[in-house]
């Protein structure tokens, strides 16, 4: 006996499906009904993709080739052997039970040629994926020929049902095994099933016509009552002593195993009956609700003073969340909506930060956050990649032209000031994509609180059985909505950024007093040093080396000493001493070459001193001359009456200026970057996102969805297909209602009838 023919058995007509070979490829979902007006049967299959049944199949052939012409059809386009989407039919009959079965493919221990191997495993798993749920009763097949040692699917059951509790095994073919058996203590023996299925579990034994030939629906239920008579007296006067009918009578026959089942489902529908009548008039109800709310928002699309209300609430109750998303939340869970920084970095679509060679991975990287939380770790991940860009090397060549560009205009201050330059243009060119990278990633993060708003909303909305507005079904208005809130999001980085750039300008203005301050420290763990050293250092540009091959001076000797405080006799040139710095320069006299050379090293010579050295007529004009002498003078006031890079010895070399200078931009740039990170940006950025999305956000969605008249108000709700859609919602919502309202009605008939 086939698990088709069991199925015919119960439905109490045949329609031939055992012959359908491909029809154990898929599951049959088979809801009988059974209906006494229903004389002939009446069964109808549900749409492959929708829940709508067709119209009414009469003829049994055809129930069949529906069934077959299904399955091949689902298997040639999914290009499987085996296929989990079952097929669905109900059938209406005056001689079936209200009893639903669900025929799932047969165990193989070999896929059929042609097949892929895994097959056998891939209906395994889906025969236990459709057994899991625990109030569906498993009725096991297994022929009369297998012993119960060698069931190969046993255990498969077991495995589901360990004890058997809601499992009905079924032995089929019971006929082919009577004339084994010729003393009752062997029949008895096998009845029992002893020592494999446990004490509290009993088989059933059945035995179904064999005959194939076409026959009326009467005469195929009359040779099933037969052959179950047929065993009974084969059981009582075939074998000798009988059987024991007191144990094993009720477990004889097909019309045993159609009562017991009948009378368990009888049992649990009982049981069941209050809770399901109970879900089912509360999902009547619900969908009697929503489809009231659908009509009365199919209505509200002509009413502009209503819509306009309720898309205000709407978007107030999104911009509150925005805000408690800003300020600190857990919910939604952040494990599913929140993002790692890697994350960020992807979809936002900016991996790196402009010239940061080093991993920047900011404490909490790995953990998910949004909101305030996430923009947080952002201006961390900011401050550490300011800090990870040291001031760039600089060329001799742009020393030289910066250094040289003072030789005509005199003063002290010119290494300084040289320093002071190439730090401020290090700044804007390495910290300016820095600024704008912070500001988007901050956007990007800002853009993501739309979505959790959204689901932030619908929660409360749900938790409180609540309708800000109700406007889920306006396609058009939450497409404006979101556009709008992504208008203001790109409108607050584009202001940001002018911003952050204003205050770079800043402090890398030349009026800037951020690289002549003494009293700083290190922002951010770095220690950076004072200028002193670089004010004391107020010669001639003609005179300094711009060459690394030159003897260290005193200032390189003290290169790692930067916060020493400066000697007691070192003086200060002021503008008051500049005459008696002539007058105490007179007794000596300096020649140098007309125009030095950058990469050679300048001795400072005394007159007197190798004469033998200079000539004045082969070096150029005496005005030119006496004009770099002027230039000296700070130099010898500011080490105490003597030259700062010249000691008379001609073996001595004067200091390295590339190297002062190089120092010195660096020490400069650091300043810049501590200041504009530390007093500036943070406070910019905090102020320029989050205080507006916290105060303005609101008012700002108002102005861009409500400031307009009423056409252009209702065009994000009269949108070409925005009715559409929410007419096809009503439909659906209706055939839903249908539905329910359908089971509703056969369950209370049936709760009458038990």
């Amino acid at each position: 006996m086939a698990k088709s023919s069991l199925l015919e058995a119960l439905l109490g007509f045949r329609f031939n499906v055992r012959e359908v070979e491909m029809g154990t490829r898929r599951p049959l979902i088979l809801q009988m009904v059974h209906d006494p007006s229903a004389l002939e049967p009446r069964c109808r299959f549900q749409e492959e993709d929708s829940e709508e049944y067709g119209s009414s199949v009469v003829s049994s052939t055809t129930i069949a080739d529906i069934i077959k012409s299904r399955t091949e059809v689902l298997l040639k386009r999914t290009k499987t052997a085996v296929s989990s989407k079952p097929i669905v039919m109900r059938a209406e009959y005056a001689h079936c039970p209200n009893l639903t079965i669900i025929d799932t493919p047969g165990f193989v221990l070999k896929a059929r040629k042609g097949e892929p191997e895994t097959t056998p495993d891939e209906i395994l798993s889906m025969v236990k994926s459709l057994a899991s749920p625990p109030h569906r009763i498993l009725v096991f097949l297994q022929q009369s020929s297998v012993e119960w040692c060698s069931s190969l699917w046993l255990d498969a059951i077991k495995e589901i049902d360990p004890n058997f509790r809601r499992s009905v095994i079924v032995v089929s073919k019971f006929d082919n095994r009577l004339k084994e058996f010729s003393d009752r203590w062997e029949v008895d023996r096998y009845l029992s099933a002893s020592g494999y299925l446990g004490e509290n579990t009993r088989p059933f034994f059945v035995a179904l016509p064999k005959d194939r030939n076409t026959i009326t629906n009467d005469e195929f239920r009359r040779q099933i009552s037969q052959v179950d008579s047929e065993i009974l007296h084969h059981l009582r006067e075939g074998v000798k002593g009988g059987f024991d009918e007191e144990k094993f009578r009720p477990y004889i026959g097909f019309s045993s195993l159609r009562d017991y089942l009948e009378s368990e489902l009888q049992k649990r529908y009982k049981e069941a009956a209050p809770a399901t009548l109970a879900l089912l008039e509360q999902r009547c109800c619900e969908v009697n609700a929503e489809l009231d709310r659908m009509d009365s928002k199919i209505l509200a699309t002509s009413d502009v003073a209503h819509l306009r209300r309720s898309a205000m609430l709407h978007a107030a109750s999104i911009s509150n969340h925005v805000g408690a998303l800003i300020d600190g939340a857990a919910d939604p869970a952040p494990e599913q909506w929140g993002k790692t920084t890697m994350e960020e970095q992807a979809e936002s679509g900016i991996g790196v930060w402009p010239g940061v060679t080093v991993d920047i991975k900011p404490p909490n990287a790995t953990l998910r956050l949004y909101g305030g939380a996430a923009f947080e770790r952002v201006m961390h991940e900011f401050r550490c990649a300011a800090y990870s860009i040291e001031c760039p090397p600089v060329s001799r060549e742009k020393v030289a032209n910066i250094l040289l560009a003072h030789a005509g205009r005199g003063g002290g201050r010119g290494l300084t000031e040289a320093a002071a330059e190439i730090a401020r243009a290090a700044a804007r060119s390495w910290l300016a994509p820095l600024l704008d990278t912070a500001c988007d990633r901050l956007a990007f993060v800002l853009g993501n609180l739309f979505d959790l708003a959204l689901e932030r909303n619908h929660i409360r909305d749900s938790e409180y059985d609540k309708k800000n507005g109700d406007m889920d079904g306006y396609v058009g208005f939450h497409g404006a909505l979101r556009h709008a809130y992504n208008r203001f999001i790109k409108d607050l980085a584009k202001q940001c950024k002018q911003l952050v750039r204003h205050h770079l300008d800043s402090v890398t203005s030349p009026y800037s007093q951020v690289c002549y301050e003494n009293d700083f420290q290190g922002g951010f763990g770095m220690s950076v040093t004072s200028c002193f050293k670089f004010n004391q250092v107020s010669a001639s540009p003609f005179y300094l080396d711009l060459s690394d091959c030159g003897a260290p001076s005193r200032d390189e000797t003290t290169i790692d000493q930067e916060n020493i405080p400066p000697e007691k006799n070192v003086q200060q040139t002021t503008p008051g001493k500049v005459a008696e710095a002539r007058e105490a320069l007179k007794e000596s006299h300096m020649t140098v070459p007309e125009t030095p050379s950058p990469d050679q090293p300048c001795d400072l010579v005394y007159a007197g001193v190798r004469k033998e050295n200079v000539n004045c007529n082969e070096i150029g004009p005496r005005k030119r001359i006496s004009r770099m002498i002027k230039n000296t003078e700070n130099l010898r006031v500011q080490n105490g009456g003597s030259l700062l890079f010249g000691n008379g010895d001609s073996g001595s070399r004067s200091g390295s200026a590339y190297l002062e200078i190089c120092s010195s931009a660096a020490q400069h740039f650091a300043r810049i970057r501590e200041v504009l990170v530390e007093r500036s940006v943070t406070s910019t950025l905090n102020s320029g996102f989050l205080t507006p999305c916290r105060d303005r956000l609101v008012l700002a969605l108002g102005l861009d969805l409500f400031a307009v008249n009423d056409e252009k108000f209702m065009d994000m709700f009269v949108a070409p297909g925005a009715i559409d859609v929410l007419q096809n919602e009503r439909q659906s919502l209706q055939k839903r209602q249908k539905i329910l309202q359908s089971c509703l009605n056969e369950f209370k008939s049936l709760a009458r009838a038990l």
